[in-house]
């Protein structure tokens, strides 16, 4: 069983009454010229009352002898058509922090058990067509612990997600084959694997 065995049936307009991850909004405001304008945009309903983010996303980093490895996912995602490859990720559950939930988020998708070393600041999707947000978390995983020399997922019953790891130092050029396989490349992975290519490119 493979997230490539997922396949759409059909789609069709979703009543905004039985929607239960999003909003279609008309928002009307007026531009610095004082005009009146409307944009058309999504906004997800399931933010915790009194957090500042929806997510969290994982910059997850196995320490192993060969070198650091990011882990990375393939999942199937029904907008694109297309098994994705993205980092860790899930949503914050009320009274949680970032970090707790990026370290509960990881153990639960991929068994590994990590160590937080740096939030990023809130970064937002896609702003143009929704207010969803997010922080990265760092999180390191050591490889010589007892817990993660045979991590087991602990997936939800409709989440179908296999894991893998790339050199970090490869990272831009598997992008680029993966993508050449049919693979859709989320766009937390590629920004990432761009800024390692950029920061290579002009020795910073």
């Amino acid at each position: 069983m493979s997230a490539k065995d997922s396949k759409i049936v059909k789609t069709e307009p979703l009543d905004a009454n039985k929607a239960k991850w999003i909003n279609t909004v008309l928002t009307t405001y007026t531009d610095p010229l004082g005009k009146t304008r409307t944009w058309e945009h999504a906004e997800r309903p399931t933010r915790p009352k009194g957090s500042d983010i929806d997510a969290v996303g994982m910059v997850a980093i196995l320490e192993k002898e060969s070198g650091p490895e990011l882990l990375l996912q393939k999942q199937y995602r029904p907008p694109v058509d297309k098994v994705c490859i993205e980092v860790p990720a899930g949503l914050v559950d009320a009274g949680e922090t970032a970090e707790q939930a990026a370290v509960r988020e990881l153990k639960e998708e991929t068994g590994y058990v990590g160590v937080v070393s740096e939030t990023s600041p809130i970064m937002f999707n896609d702003p143009g067509f929704c207010n969803t947000n997010l922080r990265m978390v760092h999180v390191t995983v050591d490889m010589s612990k007892p817990e993660n020399k045979n991590p087991q997922p602990e997936l939800e019953g409709g989440e179908f997600i296999e894991c893998f790891t790339v050199p970090l130092t490869d990272l831009y050029a598997e992008c680029k084959k993966l993508e050449k396989e049919g693979y859709a490349i989320d766009a937390r992975v590629a920004t990432l694997a761009e800024g390692i290519e950029i920061a290579r490119r002009w020795k910073v």
